[in-house]
């Protein structure tokens, strides 16, 4: 069973050579950094708004591209609210670009915690997850993906499964998050900086979902980063103003990451 792209087309482009095209203008474009991250936080937006941020992340993973082969992709549920995390049967996720296998035995291992299910209406149409794909597939030679999407979870749950899955070097977080929604531009920039410093002094326990949509999967992998006493930084802060949108409405994008 394969999972299909669902916001192909809207998202980002469906035509495989536009959509290869796209990615390297974004990712030539952002500065590559010195370390490659363990775990990292990325937006989810149309890559018109959110694509520039996401690269920022995506091309610090240039000099591990051999050594990555597996990815925990958690990110927060849009359309299906549920209980805990979710985990899926299919066995490839389709992108325009091209399968990515699951790691079939990490997602049979997780789903034996009592608040992991399997919910297939969860990932049916889920961006948060999909739009990050193309990215990886751009990045890394090859890699299979572990895809969870998160409903109501506590952080230690969330913490619990990102702990589980840890691995080594050839194995990458991504936490899927975008920041403040639809405020002006100068709130939005005031909002998000403070978000940011949270993140940072790693206060999961201060977000709100008015903060980050992804306020769930961000406080997992920050109380994992507290009890490994990581650190995280902030390597770019947007919003859909300077992207692609007017000022009066916008979205807030970071991307962070653990070294």
């Amino acid at each position: 069973m394969n999972r299909l792209p669902a916001v192909a087309g809207a998202f980002y482009p469906a035509d495989s050579k536009q959509l290869h095209a796209l990615l390297d203008q974004y990712l030539t474009d952002a500065d590559c950094g010195a370390l490659v991250p363990k775990a990292m936080i990325v937006p989810h937006a149309g890559y018109i708004y959110s694509g520039p941020v996401a690269a920022s992340a995506y091309t610090r993973l240039k000099k591990a591209h051999d050594l990555i082969t597996r990815v925990v992709l958690i990110g927060p549920s849009h359309r299906v609210a549920f209980t805990g995390l979710s985990v899926s049967r299919a066995e490839n996720f389709i992108t325009p670009l091209g399968a990515i296998p699951i790691d079939q035995e990490a997602v049979q291992a997780i789903a034996q915690l009592p608040f992991v299910d399997y919910l297939e209406q969860a990932h049916l149409y889920e961006h948060s997850l999909e739009v990050h794909l193309p990215f990886l597939q751009e990045m890394l030679d090859s890699f299979n993906i572990v895809p969870i999407v998160a409903g109501d979870a506590t952080p230690a749950q969330v913490a619990q499964v990102i702990n589980a899955l840890w691995g080594g070097e050839e194995t990458l977080i991504v936490i899927s998050s975008d920041l403040s929604h639809y405020h002006d531009y100068a709130n939005a920039q005031r909002l998000d900086k403070a978000t940011s410093q949270l993140i940072e002094n790693l206060q999961y326990d201060r977000l709100s979902f008015e903060s980050a949509c992804g306020r769930v999967p961000v406080s997992g992998l920050l109380k994992v980063a507290q009890e490994k006493s990581l650190s995280i930084k902030t390597i770019d802060l947007r919003n859909s103003g300077d992207t692609a949108g007017d000022k009066n409405r916008v979205v807030g994008y970071g991307a962070y990451v653990i070294e």
